[in-house]
């Protein structure tokens, strides 16, 4: 009997376009295994939003594999003791892994590596994160010359098939799904998250499907929080149930500014993994160092207005109350939502990046700490900070009237006049004033700004 390969997964819950399933498969029975590792990643284990995912991501790939009369093996517990104990368990010589770029894995392929035969693959960005290099050989830090580059190195690679999978003479012991508890029982709050997303490689597909007949007016749509105008993606893409690779593909032989739009924000996803491939606790420390001068405002009351959707801006409320219910954010509503906390309130983008990893279905190390250093100008390629969103002119510019009646249903009988910056005789008693006015912000944010310059 041929000795079994091991598949090690993490983001790359999927069978096609997975070259690790593939060059496993190729050698002969495959065993899947996945472990729940929360303690490796110290305090960036997956928010609560993102565990209610990744339940659903499993037991979707735990289907598909049974179709095939395969299984998907789970263990809690330190990957690479969990890892080595299997390969031991079924005389596994070779565990074949797609490459992932947080640091605590890049740590954790070291030591595996050190213990047992590890084939690491790519498969869960556009181009190798580290691959895409300037004349002198150095990664790019700022985005456009790197998306230039990455442009004249595309398409890669056409996206694998699925491959037909053997099975070992035995198979491993293996942890019940449902023991995990990824999903709350009580209080259950994830109604909102279940009525809106099916997690899994089908549904990314499905997903994936829809966007096409949509993609080209992407760059017309992708901004109106009230249309249904961007790809939902995200999460998919995150968790690997779809390759950025099978996505570039579909794309091919469609034309428009949409399209390309879409193409440079896949573009963006893969910048981000380089810009952490470089910096690894990005996420954790401004890049800019008059950013830990700057007097960031204390205030667990006004941050919690925010994260509540109770600032008193309706665009900003209607954004975090979206996310809280649905673990998603529209794209235009998360830049204003998090240039308003920094900029607004003055409070350190940390605590906006540590609320998005918590309650976003698509939460990202790599994205979601360049996207935060991004809107608050701390970042090695950043908006400046002096450039302080208008949520009030911003919410009326792309018409988000319809938008803050889904989320904000208090203002839902006001005009759309009116609604984007209600008057205080318009304003019902169960809305709240605005925290602080916009000039006033903008003036104290500049303050600030100046005293950390120097």
């Amino acid at each position: 009997m041929t000795v079994p390969s091991l598949v090690w997964l993490r983001r790359d819950l999927r069978l096609s376009d997975q070259p690790a399933f593939q060059a496993a498969a190729a050698a002969g029975p495959v065993v899947a295994v996945f472990v729940l590792d929360d303690e490796r990643a110290g305090g960036r284990k997956p928010g609560g939003a993102s565990r209610w995912w990744l339940h659903g991501s499993l037991e979707a790939l735990q289907r598909e594999l049974e179709r095939q009369g395969s299984q998907l093996i789970l263990r809690r517990g330190d990957a690479v003791a969990e890892i080595a104990a299997v390969a031991r368990e079924i005389g596994a010589r070779c565990v074949h892994a797609i490459r992932h770029y947080e640091p605590w894995w890049l740590k954790a392929e070291r030591d595996l590596a050190g213990k047992l035969d590890l084939c690491l693959h790519d498969g869960n960005y556009l181009l190798p994160p580290g691959s895409v290099t300037a004349g002198s050989g150095q990664p790019y830090r700022i985005y456009t010359p790197f998306a230039r580059a990455a442009l004249r190195m595309l398409p890669g690679r056409d996206p694998l098939a699925p491959p037909r999978l053997a099975s070992p003479a035995s198979w491993p012991k293996s942890d019940r799904l449902e023991d995990w508890k990824l999903r709350p029982t009580r209080p259950d709050w994830a109604g909102g998250l279940r009525d809106r997303w099916t997690c899994g490689e089908a549904a990314a597909q499905a997903a994936l499907d829809d966007f096409l007949d949509r993609a080209a007016d992407y760059e017309a749509k992708r901004n109106l929080p009230a249309i249904e105008g961007t790809s939902r993606l995200s999460p998919h893409l995150h968790f690997g149930e779809i390759s950025p690779g099978q996505v570039w593909q579909a794309l091919e032989g469609r034309r428009g500014v949409g399209v390309d739009t879409f193409r440079g924000e896949l573009l963006w996803r893969d910048y981000a993994q380089n810009v952490i491939l470089q910096f690894p606790d990005y996420p954790e420390h401004s890049f800019r160092g008059e950013f830990d001068r700057l007097p960031w405002r204390r205030s667990p009351g006004d941050l919690a207005a925010w994260q509540q959707g109770r600032t008193g801006y309706p665009i900003v409320d209607a954004g975090m109350r979206q996310l809280w219910t649905t673990g998603w954010m529209h794209n235009r509503v998360r830049m204003i939502a998090a240039s308003f906390l920094v900029k607004h309130l003055l409070i350190d983008w940390r605590e906006g990046e540590r609320w998005f990893w918590d309650t976003l279905v698509d939460a990202d190390y790599a994205n979601n700490g360049v996207n935060w250093q991004w809107v608050s100008g701390s970042g090695v390629d950043a908006n400046m900070f002096v450039r302080i969103m208008a949520p009030l002119s911003q919410s009326e510019k792309f018409d988000a009237a319809g938008y803050i009646r889904d989320w904000v249903p208090e203002l839902a009988h006001l005009p759309d006049g009116e609604i984007h910056d209600p008057s205080p005789l318009c304003r019902p008693a169960s809305y709240p004033e605005p925290l602080i006015g916009h000039r006033e912000a903008r003036e104290r944010a500049l303050a600030a700004y100046r005293e950390a310059k120097g």
